[in-house]
């Protein structure tokens, strides 16, 4: 059994502004044209499809381009949706494109959609779970205590009844605990999105999407592909890739990932703004990437980024480094910030303005507030 393994297209998403259409359509025929060539048993896109729970007809549009080319080859797709799809609006129409070999995800309803296959070690059925949240499982199972979201996955996979001697696999969009993120990922406040790998012992191979840089977490098994995309300047380093995994006897698995080349690449480019036009010029760079630009010039350059721009047609960000910046701690303090939780820097806030730490039980109390205000504010936006 052999499968690649998609997740987070996100598509119709913007980074600075910069609409990535273009881009995705590109990289989604560079995938088509990997998948005929593996010829897999079937492609797993593990969650957000699109950037939007209502995507624009740009993006509805390259993503029925992908799913129509990919029934024209006769593969199996398996969809679930991510937590920036509208689970409702990705079902519709869920029956008549299972004809075709197109399978998504129905809402959650208690139930795990099951789609069976069978090779020369035998049988091999594939669970779709998709994201889900507490307010979800609270509601198909009201007389569980739901309270996390490590509850909410365990309730939902406690009630599939796996064919231990087949090939079990599980699609599905949650954060795991101990996965790396970037900075283009959504954060939940407190980290209360996190469930423990151990849930998924049962399984023989998890295809994990919501976490951005590719990687497994606990097991070699346990994998998120990451983005087909950069999305963000700290995945500037990255190599995109999909990830293909092949299933032999059971307990026999091999993963391997196939790079991908996009059109045009996330770029960090750092200096004076004599040299970082130097570069340009003598030193061949590719002016048409996504460029991020630090410039380590003393005094502001007037008009930096429209001179700028004049070379490197796609410059994103434009940033300084030097003794000003570096003394400022205003934007040093705006920087640190995005990387902290909203309940780290009401915990911070608190013992500075009362010179003593929050208790635990605070501590507990202030989790479940953010944990109600956003469950609040996700439930509006299905």
């Amino acid at each position: 059994m052999k499968l690649i393994h998609l997740s987070d297209l996100h598509i119709g998403k913007r980074v600075n502004e910069f609409s990535m259409l273009e881009d995705q359509s590109y990289i989604l025929s560079q995938i088509l044209a990997v998948i005929e060539k593996e010829q897999p048993d079937c492609v797993i896109v593990a969650g957000d499809i699109y950037d939007k729970p209502v995507p624009s007809a740009e993006a509805v549009q390259i993503f029925d381009e992908f799913l129509t080319r990919l029934a024209e080859m006769k593969i199996p797709g398996l969809m679930i949706s991510g937590n920036h799809d509208s689970a409702q609006r990705l079902s519709f129409g869920a029956r008549l494109m299972k004809e075709t070999g197109i399978y998504f995800s129905h809402v959650y309803d208690g139930t795990l959609q099951k789609v069976e296959f069978c090779d020369e070690y035998g049988g091999v059925d594939i669970y779709l779970l998709p994201f889900i949240r507490p307010s979800i499982v609270r509601h198909v199972f009201p007389e569980e205590e739901t309270e996390s979201y490590q509850d909410a996955v365990r309730i939902a996979l406690k009630h599939v009844e796996l064919e231990t001697s087949h090939r079990n696999i599980l699609a599905a969009h949650q954060f795991v605990t101990g996965a790396s993120r970037c900075e283009s990922e959504e954060i939940s406040v407190g980290g209360i999105d996190q469930i423990d790998v151990s849930l998924f012992d049962a399984f023989d191979y998890v295809a994990l999407g919501h976490i951005h840089s590719p990687q497994s977490v606990g097991k070699e098994t346990v994998r998120y592909c990451g983005t087909p995309l950069k999305y963000s300047f700290s995945e500037a380093d990255q190599e995109k890739s999909v990830t293909v995994a092949e299933l032999k006897e059971k307990g026999e698995v091999e993963i391997r990932t196939i790079p991908l080349v996009p059109l045009r690449d996330m770029r960090k480019i750092k200096g004076t703004y004599l040299e970082v036009t130097a570069k340009a010029f003598y030193e061949g760079t590719n002016t048409r990437d996504y460029i991020q630009i630090t410039l380590t010039d003393e005094e502001d350059i007037p008009d930096g980024m429209q001179k700028l721009r004049a070379i490197y047609h796609n410059l994103m960000r434009l940033e300084y480094d030097n003794k000003r910046t570096r003394e400022s701690r205003e934007i040093t303090g705006a920087e640190e910030r995005k990387e902290k939780s909203a309940q780290e820097l009401f915990e911070e806030f608190y013992e500075l303005q009362n010179n003593q730490p929050v208790s635990s039980e605070q501590k507990r109390f202030l989790q479940k507030l953010i944990r109600d205000i956003q469950e609040g504010e996700q439930d509006e936006t299905v």
